[in-house]
């Protein structure tokens, strides 16, 4: 049987890296990948993010509203949130899960935005999962 680690791979069996980082983000466990997810959101870098875990055909959507569809309208949406929060106090994760090609963090969040004012309030997000990237996210919480 013939395999190649793809976490030490070197010389001329690694000449394919793009073949071999597909592999590897898709073999990598999702509880893993989640949880580098949440470390970069947790640090700041949610666009970041944004642009190594999500689909470039990402669906997004916010409790049952219509959702926004594709990578590029997602970041414009992901960018306009983050440009109207006037002022971040806390994020927290409370609780992740993953069963099968689907995650659920439960998130805690404080800060105040520019349209909606002081935002105080618990989040559950449940995202769906394909060849390693987020196909599918919906946010759901209370007003």
């Amino acid at each position: 049987m013939f395999f190649i680690d793809l976490y030490h791979c070197t010389g001329p069996a690694c000449q394919c890296n793009f073949v071999l980082q597909k592999l590897k983000n898709i073999m990598e466990p999702i509880q893993t990948k989640l949880s580098n997810l949440n470390e970069l959101i947790l640090t700041g870098k949610l666009l970041d993010a944004f642009e190594m875990y999500y689909d470039d055909n990402v669906v997004m959507q916010e409790n049952e509203m219509s959702p926004t569809v594709g990578k590029d309208a997602n970041r414009k949406r992901e960018n306009e949130f983050l440009n109207n929060i006037t002022e971040f106090r806390n994020a927290e994760v409370l609780h992740t899960t993953v069963s099968g090609d689907k995650s659920f963090v439960v998130w805690k969040f404080d800060y105040t935005h520019k349209d909606w004012g002081v935002r105080d309030y618990t989040q559950v997000s449940v995202q769906h999962w394909n060849d390693g990237k987020i196909v599918k996210e919906q946010f759901i919480y209370g007003n």
